[in-house]
């Protein structure tokens, strides 16, 4: 039986993506106005955050110059942070990482884990909360890279004590981190690595003793292991794992499934 732990705290993260290749819904929401009435269905799903991206990161995706990816957010990210939406900026971009700080956004995601130091000081001066993301690739969107399964575990470990290292002597407080061990491509060509590390979610939280961020949604390794057509159930049904495993936000293309089944599970919980 599924052990659920009851968890209010928990955030959920609707993603926005403003691009034209992202593996799922590249060029839907490219436009602002297509942008902005998506966000207000993510919102009305069930999301508490927004996390916007306008340059794709996965292996087929194209590089995007940071003036163009400004140009992107801009369309949008006035909006929403007039009508009071909690953002998120999801960049590896050095300027683009300065200017969401400049916008006052709530959150920064970046899929290298902040591994410039020429941005720790502009972090350090920020309030936003950090999401640090390990991933196999030290640069560039993900590749598809096969690292033995045995092998990620101790990687992430080894990953994270140093970047924790690096970001907290530069000012930046521990309680303004997130960690995200990364899924899929991110971490390896097979399916079991990502399988292993979200079996594994535990002995994370209790390494590091900070929250961590799950974003499985829709993800290569699902479609992988899920019948054709059934990646949306698998996607729901391995964040509902996540969750109870102990993350504290899980980053979803389709927020409703996951704020229905945790609320259902929360009442189940209660009800014990």
């Amino acid at each position: 039986m599924l052990a659920v732990v009851h968890r209010p705290r928990m955030k959920i993260l609707g993603i926005l993506n403003i691009t034209e290749d992202s593996f799922s819904d590249g060029g839907k929401y490219l436009a602002p106005v297509a942008a902005l009435a998506h966000a207000d269905d993510l919102l009305a799903e069930g999301a508490d955050i927004l996390d916007v991206g306008a340059a794709a990161s996965n292996p087929d995706a194209a590089r995007v110059a940071p003036e163009v990816e400004i140009a992107r957010l801009e369309g949008v990210v006035t909006a929403l942070h007039d009508s009071g939406a909690s953002l998120s900026i999801d960049s590896f971009s050095l300027p683009v990482q300065r200017w969401a700080l400049a916008q006052g956004v709530d959150y920064l995601n970046d899929i290298h884990g902040f591994a410039d130091p020429a941005l720790y000081p502009d972090l350090a001066a920020s309030s936003a909360k950090l999401i640090v993301m390990h991933m196999v690739q030290e640069r560039g969107p993900a590749t598809r890279t096969d690292i033995p399964t045995d092998q990620i575990f101790d990687r992430i470990l080894s990953f994270f004590e140093k970047r924790l290292t690096a970001l907290t002597a530069a000012g930046i407080a521990p309680e303004r981190l997130i960690l995200d061990p990364g899924m899929g491509f991110f971490l390896s060509t097979d399916p079991q690595a990502s399988l292993t590390v979200l079996g594994r979610l535990p002995e994370l939280i209790e390494a590091f003793e900070l929250p961590l961020l799950i974003s499985v949604s829709r993800k290569s390794f699902l479609k992988a292991l899920a019948r054709p057509g059934e990646i949306q159930d698998a996607s729901a049904a391995t964040e509902l794992f996540a969750a109870s495993q102990g993350a504290s936000y899980i980053r979803t293309h389709a927020p409703a499934p996951l704020y229905d089944g945790l609320k259902l599970l929360n009442r189940m919980e209660d009800g014990r």
